[in-house]
């Protein structure tokens, strides 16, 4: 199991696209994903789990990866959330 803390870049509300493409990227990984913010604990692979979430610019979150690759899985969500995503 990986914890790694990263900072969500966005110029926009992340929400809609955003939450789709990251769902996205996190199904294309074997690994168990999970985005911990405070006391919620939510699957990445789970569209309305993410929409539940309202991440902004700057805010810290931690992403848990667990699995086979999990290491490769927790660099394409922190590469996710580094890329600043309109």
């Amino acid at each position: 199991m990986i914890k790694t803390p990263v900072v969500v870049k966005t110029e926009e509300e992340f929400d809609g696209r955003p939450i789709a493409l990251l769902v996205q990227e996190a199904s294309q990984y074997a690994s168990t994903i999970y985005i911990q913010v405070g006391e919620k604990n939510i699957n990445a692979k789970s569209i309305m789990g993410m929409m539940s979430l309202s991440l902004a610019d700057g805010e810290e979150i931690t992403v848990v990866t667990d699995g086979e690759d999990e290491q490769r899985a927790a660099e394409g969500i922190k590469t996710f959330f580094a890329k600043g995503r309109k």
